[in-house]
């Protein structure tokens, strides 16, 4: 007989198999609800390491009296580091819709 407690059981059983728990290397990222996945802390440092890297090349062109190319690699960090929190954003919506379309049976 299928009960309520039975389904919520392997529901659970069904969760904490599916569970990848990958470590995050992201500097940036806080703890989120959901596991992230390996492409998401892959994405998260691609785009982590290009926003150093214009943060560098932006003090190395103030140092070389650049003032604009400085100004300029500014904003393109400013910019990557916005659409790392929109991407990761995005995905968590995704993610969170996705389970809750999750059928009880699974």
């Amino acid at each position: 007989m299928i009960t309520r407690s039975n389904l919520a059981e392997q529901l659970r059983e069904y969760q904490i198999r599916s569970k990848h728990d990958w470590a995050s290397f992201s500097f940036f990222s806080s703890t989120a609800a959901t596991a992230p996945s390996k492409s998401d802390v892959v994405i998260s440092v691609l785009l982590e390491l290009w926003m150093f890297a214009f943060l560098i090349f932006s003090g190395i062109s103030y140092y070389l009296g650049y003032i604009w190319a400085s100004f300029f690699l500014l904003c393109g960090a400013v910019l990557v580091y916005a659409a790392m929190r929109v991407v990761k954003r995005v995905r968590q919506n995704r993610k969170s819709k996705r389970r809750m379309l999750l059928p009880l049976s699974m």
